[in-house]
């Protein structure tokens, strides 16, 4: 063992990569090394780590999971076209100890100039969030942060990751038919995953409003997204099923629903159980892929740590959870405790908005054969996640533990309770009978509906004028509806983020954006000469 201040790391284990595999390996050698029983066209056997322990390969899967060939209709052809890498397949190999590599070309390590770093981190509870502990980053440790890593991340990561999912979760990796792999941040492994899901004339559910992120994708690949309709309980699931009732039959039948569960962006509405649970219902029925998108909140407790409960108990936003209610189970977890089959679901995470948005970390889990597609991607595009950020995350997780990491989230999840408050306060003061909205319960946003004066093509009005021209003039930056739909449609609503702007400041925005909305008006009661204001 080798020590950091507060912190106890094990010895690197070999990396799991098995999961790039064609075949799963099988056997140990003398050093309870995994060895591919077959060998690739270069020759060169597979290994694969017994992490988190050796017993994992002799487990029981579970009957449910669905087997591997489900999914070769879902795999695009862009996927299948992937071939694993001869350099970053035998990374594994060269940690095998008493191995003379030769093999790859990795930069000698004394030729790096850092020797040392030191990190001053806060206590993760908010009592004493004013004291800090330094960890120091040095030797092995400092050494596996500068160097490159296997391309789903540094084992001994991935595998307290993997922790992490069933503590909250309820998954066990080793019996449940799913790997985990880490991005540079969630929006790649994202991005990654609809390259190896979609091709040119695919169908998929979105969510609408949906993340203003994903539709320049679908139309990267030329899809066509069908939007399911929201309210403030989250994806409407009666709609979901009228609309695959009544498919077009010259469309292809969809693959997958993009969804976030918690504080959706942009709406910070929640899902409620009912709604998933019908969700994933549809999702066995028709047989299309849940894609849980996007976040990290908190949760009810049970003593010390959250305890996962067997009938109940989620993403960037799912450690945002502030809301009065217990938090609703992952569509991860509902997909193992609901009777039926195990496989529907592809989740991602994101340590972005409780660590660090610039560390740029995010994990997927999801299906073997999945994640196996995005890491073949990743092996080609950007080889792995950063090495730094990795061991720098590590070492504070590690350090706080699982209990700290839960006491963090609770301060976070506290802030942005506060935030959202004050926010809406401002609201209720300025824009009362000029807007309407409905108080989120996780993330960072407020969606809400302008009250203006019709315009062509809609009569509902057009939140784009306002926002883009008038109040960026004002100085007032928000975004208009209209971004948040993959047909760019006339919407009145807006997304404000409370997160980052000063919270004093807020009545003021609020101010100047009722100011506007009120010129609106009386200009269009100038033009029609009746009173618009009394329509809207």
């Amino acid at each position: 063992m080798y020590q950091v201040p507060g912190v106890r790391f094990a010895p690197p284990a070999l990396a799991f990569l098995s999961h790039l595999c064609m075949s799963p390996p099988t056997g140990f050698n003398a050093d309870s090394q995994m060895i591919a029983s077959v060998t690739h066209n270069d020759g060169i056997p597979m290994v694969a780590s017994p992490s988190p322990t050796a017993e994992c390969s002799t487990s029981t899967v579970d009957q449910r999971v669905l087997p591997a060939s489900f999914y070769d209709s879902y795999l695009s052809d862009t996927a299948k076209r992937y071939l694993p890498s001869p350099i970053r397949k035998v990374i594994p190999l060269s940690r095998i100890p008493g191995m003379l590599s030769l093999f790859a070309g990795l930069p000698a390590p004394e030729t790096f100039p850092f020797q040392q770093l030191t990190v001053t981190v806060s206590h993760p509870d908010t009592a004493n969030r004013d004291k800090s502990t330094t960890l120091t980053l040095e030797g092995e440790v400092l050494a596996e942060g500068l160097q490159y890593c296997d391309t789903a991340g540094i084992p001994k990561f991935v595998d307290w990751l993997c922790e992490l999912q069933e503590r909250y979760h309820g998954r066990k990796r080793d019996t449940e038919g799913w790997a985990l792999s880490i991005g540079c941040g969630s929006q790649d492994v994202l991005s990654k995953a609809f390259t190896s899901l979609l091709n040119e004339g695919d169908s998929v559910l979105v969510e609408a409003p949906v993340y203003a992120g994903v539709i320049p994708i679908f139309d990267l690949h030329k899809c066509h997204a069908a939007e399911v309709s929201t309210d403030a309980d989250g994806i409407l699931a009666d709609d979901l099923e009228h609309i695959l009732q009544n498919w077009p039959k010259d469309k292809r039948k969809p693959k997958l629903l993009y969804t976030v569960p918690y504080g959706c962006n942009p709406t910070g509405a929640s899902a409620t159980l009912e709604r998933r649970l019908k969700v994933l219902q549809l999702a066995r029925e028709y047989n299309f892929l849940i894609l849980e998108g996007l976040s990290f909140t908190t949760c009810q407790r049970s003593g010390g740590f959250k305890k996962v409960e067997s009938s109940l108990i989620d993403d960037p936003y799912f450690y945002l959870y502030y809301g009065d209610a217990p938090r609703p189970p992952s569509y991860f977890q509902l997909e193992k405790e609901i009777a039926g089959p195990i496989g529907h679901v592809v989740r991602f995470d994101s340590f972005s908005k409780i660590l660090s948005s610039g560390m740029r970390l995010g994990f997927v889990s999801g299906p073997t054969p999945v994640v196996t597609a995005i890491n073949l991607i990743t092996s080609s595009s950007t080889l792995q996640p950063s090495s730094f950020s990795q061991v720098v995350a590590y070492s504070l997780l590690s350090h706080w533990g699982y209990e700290g990491l839960q006491n963090h989230v609770d301060h976070i999840a506290g802030v942005y309770r506060r935030k959202r408050d004050l926010f809406a306060e401002a609201m209720r003061k300025h824009l009362e009978g000029l807007a309407e909205w409905s108080t989120p319960e996780a993330g960072m946003f407020v969606w809400f509906k302008l009250l203006l004066p019709p315009v062509p093509g809609s009569d509902e009005g057009d939140s784009e004028d306002v926002i883009v021209r008038r109040a960026l003039k004002e100085k007032v930056l928000a975004l208009p509806g209209t971004s948040f739909f993959t047909n760019g449609r006339t919407s009145a609503y807006v997304r404000a983020s409370f997160s980052v702007l000063p919270e004093e400041q807020f009545d003021e925005a609020m101010r100047r954006l009722a100011a506007i909305i009120k010129e609106v008006r009386k200009e269009a009661e100038r033009e029609t000469g009746s009173d618009a204001g009394a329509s809207v």
